[in-house]
């Protein structure tokens, strides 16, 4: 019975955060470029009650084993794509395929990546994110400048004042990794590199085919509202049925407790 309090107390543990990493899906259903989370489960170690045996005088083919409950071994970001939003803004540019942006942000030393492709443009000309990191390797435009407008490959071009011809303004910097999946979030639509996900891989345009931006779009959450609902209510029914078995439990011990009265 002790085992049987233990084993459901964790695996109530495990639907909380299960719970939880649904929560936070369900919370950014409309937030440019988010990647939806799946929690993944283990079971623990087995307690062995009796073991197999085989000899001349015994027969056990099958071994009695207990176990000890489950525990969450990983919170899994999945890549991918999310659906296209027509926004009808130049700037607004969506990246189709598994790369990211590369940004500055303040106090790191290396670039920072995002795939919010939602492109402001500040004060000085520079085009940043909504929070004011500045796109790697982006000059400034100039006073004036209209008609911006961002190519398939990430070439930014912008008409001068009084002119008529287009200029270039620099090609936005898209980077790959072997395993995206093993990137750090940090927040404010950014991912930082780690060890697991491996060094980012320069985007060449001509070379990979694979990726390419859309201008005018943005991509949205990946989030399906029914599919969380479902995992939702599969993971608020097993929080209650191990609830259940923990009061079952306890029944048990009362009963076994009384038993000299």
């Amino acid at each position: 019975m002790m085992r049987a309090l233990y084993s459901a107390a964790l695996g109530m543990y495990g639907q909380q955060l299960n719970v939880d990493t649904i929560a936070n899906n369900l919370a950014n259903v409309n937030t440019s470029g988010y990647k939806k989370e799946r929690v993944e489960f283990q079971d623990l170690l087995y307690q062995t009650i009796k073991r197999p045996a085989s000899g001349p005088d015994i027969n056990v083919p099958v071994r009695m084993d207990v176990g000890l409950g489950v525990k969450p071994v990983a919170i899994t970001s999945l890549f991918t794509q999310g659906n296209m939003q027509n926004t009808e803004i130049p700037t607004d540019v969506a990246i189709i395929g598994d790369a990211f942006f590369k940004v500055d942000v303040p106090g790191y030393d290396e670039p920072i990546f995002t795939r919010d492709g939602a492109i402001k443009i500040d004060a000085t000309g520079q085009l940043v994110t909504a929070d004011g990191y500045k796109y790697t390797d982006m000059g400034a435009l100039p006073e004036g400048a209209h008609d911006i407008a961002i190519a398939r490959d990430g070439t930014v071009t912008y008409i001068e004042q009084g002119a008529t011809e287009p200029t270039e303004l620099g090609r936005l910097q898209l980077v790959k990794f072997i395993n995206s999946a093993g990137l750090a979030k940090l927040g404010e639509n950014l991912y930082q590199n780690t060890p697991n996900s491996g060094d980012p891989i320069d985007w060449d345009p001509t070379a990979d085919a694979t990726v390419k931006l859309e201008s005018g779009y943005l991509e949205m959450s990946n989030v399906r509202i029914a599919e969380e609902m479902v995992s939702l209510i599969t993971a608020q029914r097993a929080y209650e049925i191990n609830s259940k078995v923990i009061q079952a439990s306890d029944e048990m011990l009362q009963t076994a407790a009384n038993l000299r009265r």
